[in-house]
């Protein structure tokens, strides 16, 4: 009776070691391709992670570690970190200003729109698309105004002396750049004109605007502007500050946007007319959509900026959130926190302008992939 011999398996590789050891390789390429590919590049990332690494120890003590957050006054502040007690004390002013605690419901209410309005109007593969980018730029600053405004539908009148805080920087931001961008567009048809009056005037607007310095403007707006109204009547500083800013801002949007008109091969509107196509139909149903597309880069650049820019507007009398930090610390309960307030002011902002500019990226990938495949 012969015997049966077995034969033990051979034990393959692990998946997960090598699934490790892959991710190992791309790690180290993506180090090479980016942090060490020069000498002067793993100088300076050399020189960057020593920097941290005297640097990061500290701040995480002072702001987490050593840092107070509970209490209602200063007196709560025992340790030797960051006093966030001030901040939490005062964040509904650094939120919504003087806006009246029992309607700040409406400014919830209206950043919730902001949300439902702008996510299908940016996000890839909505349905009807354009149609809510249009609701986003009509119906949306409507209903937002009547919310914030109020005096009708029952809601109670708040004037725009209490807005303050990010709300304000968020609603200036928003109209400037909603209105900005049509304008824009026309002026930069208006500068590619081949009428000539259309492209002086034009032309004389951007450089114009461009050449003057946003604090120059917003003075303007803020103390020249109502010497120049006729006797009586009045016009509400907000709206002055944020019609100048609109102003302001389209001259460069102008820029942005004739750069993307450029980029746009003469072939597509030569194309276009081949085929019976009107102007007005390819520039808007060809041309533009490609150059819109080309510019997003710019544009968001252009936001981003401008968002920063925006706390320029306490030098005429709005409080946004830099002013409202500012206002605080000079309240006596709270001196010699200045620190606190400037580095949660900077949080702020950089969270905006990430989220902005990570979104630009974003979409800037989608692009390419679009037009590789």
């Amino acid at each position: 009776m012969s015997e049966v011999s077995t034969v033990a398996p051979v034990a393959g590789p692990d998946p997960r070691a090598t699934s490790a050891s892959a991710s190992l390789r791309r790690m180290a390429r993506w180090l090479r391709r980016n942090l060490f590919n020069s000498p002067g590049n793993s100088f300076l990332t050399v020189a960057a992670l020593v920097f941290l690494a005297l640097v990061l120890p500290a701040a995480w003590e002072w702001a987490v570690s050593q840092a107070d957050l509970w209490g209602d006054s200063k007196g709560a502040c025992i340790d030797q970190g960051a006093c966030w007690v001030f901040v939490r004390v005062r964040l509904p002013v650094f939120i919504f200003g003087q806006y009246p605690p029992s309607q700040q419901w409406r400014v919830l209410l209206a950043f919730a729109l902001l949300v439902g309005f702008a996510v299908p109007a940016l996000r890839d593969g909505t349905p009807h698309r354009a149609l809510w980018v249009v609701l986003l730029l009509t119906l949306f600053p409507l209903l937002a105004g009547l919310l914030l405004v109020g005096g009708v539908a029952g809601l109670p009148f708040v004037d725009t002396t209490l807005w303050g805080g990010l709300m304000l920087d968020v609603v200036i931001s928003f109209v400037t750049m909603a209105g900005s961008l049509p304008l824009g567009v026309l002026l930069a048809y208006g500068r590619r004109s081949q009428l000539a009056g259309i492209r002086t005037v034009s032309i004389a607007f951007i450089e114009l605007w461009r050449g003057v310095p946003l604090l120059t403007v917003l003075f303007m707006a803020a103390v020249l502007l109502p010497l120049f109204l006729p006797s009586g009547v009045t016009v509400d500083r907000l709206l002055r500050a944020m019609g100048a800013l609109v102003l302001f801002n389209a001259a460069y949007m102008a820029e942005v946007v004739r750069g993307g008109l450029q980029g746009v091969d003469v072939e597509q509107e030569e194309a276009a007319q081949s085929l019976g196509i009107g102007w007005l139909q390819t520039q808007t149903l060809v041309v533009l959509p490609q150059a819109m597309r080309i510019i997003v880069p710019g544009i968001i650049n252009t936001a981003v900026d401008f968002f920063k820019d925006t706390t320029l507007v306490t030098i005429v009398g709005l409080s946004d959130l830099l002013g409202a930090v500012n206002q605080a610390l000079k309240d006596p309960a709270w001196l010699g926190l200045a620190p606190e307030g400037y580095v949660f002011a900077a949080v702020v902002f950089f969270v905006c302008c990430f989220a902005m500019s990570a979104y630009g990226r974003s979409f800037e990938r989608r692009l390419a992939r679009g037009q590789g495949r």
